[in-house]
């Protein structure tokens, strides 16, 4: 079994027993290099595919520059949504789904057409996407503590959990995504606050980047994709039978809330 197989098996084990596991970042050859953990990755969509799971779109990470600064990278990375993971809009989520989520605002680009060519421009962007809505992504790591490095989160599927949108939908014409405020709010307090610009300068630059890499590996994005374009503030830890509301300007709000954690 190769090193590859070996971290994907791992971490395939992580999900269906909830038990998080040791970082893997020390078991991939070469060490510290991201295209190997992109193949743990690959690995792990191709049984959940073969399994019967959907794929519905992607969701980007890394995209404040203080985070890339932290984990010593300086492009974003990405990870695989699947239906499975989409959460209605005010839903109660089962804490039990999860290991150790956290929250964060982003938007959400439902696209209307593919993005098939690896240069892809902000007008590619703007023709491509059918509308805009607000997302809270609730991220989860399969890694013990959220002792994590770029190889560990993108052997982890860029550290996914579940996804929740919004239902009203927006043009993206009609919204100055690079200016657009967010708020997550926790019992009516805010914990948490940005603005598009957070997001690689506006999150249609995000999802330029996210539509050239793919079509560079022969997957590219297409029409009907939900695409998670990163977070808009910094993510919030979970807190059990807590709800949260993220609100970003010309887009609306989306809310989520957590069952209490059972007894033991």
């Amino acid at each position: 079994m190769t090193d590859v197989a070996r971290a994907a098996d791992l971490l395939r084990a992580a999900y269906e027993t909830r038990t998080p596991v040791a970082p893997v970042r020390g078991d991939l050859v070469p060490v510290g290099d991201v295209d190997t953990a992109y193949a743990v990755q690959q690995a792990q969509v191709a049984d959940w595919v073969a399994a019967g799971r959907r794929r519905v779109g992607a969701k980007i990470g890394l995209t404040s520059a203080a985070v890339q600064q932290a984990f010593g990278v300086y492009q974003p990375d990405f990870g695989v949504l699947f239906a499975d993971m989409a959460v209605p809009d005010g839903e109660e989520v089962d804490l039990g789904r999860l290991l150790q989520p956290r929250v964060e605002a982003e938007v959400a680009f439902v696209l209307g057409a593919d993005l098939p060519h690896e240069r892809v421009t902000v007008v590619d962007v703007v023709r491509a996407t059918d509308h805009l809505l607000p997302a809270i992504e609730v991220v989860d790591s399969r890694i013990a503590g959220w002792d994590i490095s770029i190889v560990d989160t993108v052997a982890d599927n860029a550290s996914s959990g579940l996804f929740v949108l919004g239902n009203r939908p927006r043009r993206l014409a009609d919204v100055d995504l690079r200016l657009a405020g967010m708020v997550l709010d926790h019992a009516g307090e805010p914990v948490s606050v940005g603005a598009g610009a957070a997001c690689l300068g506006n999150p249609v630059h995000a999802v330029a980047w996210l539509a050239g890499t793919l079509a560079a590996a022969g997957t590219p994005l297409t029409a009907g994709d939900v695409v998670l374009s990163g977070a808009l503030g910094p993510m919030v830890p979970v807190t059990a039978g807590a709800g949260y509301e993220a609100r970003i300007s010309g887009l609306g709000s989306v809310r989520v809330c957590f069952g209490a954690k059972e007894e033991a």
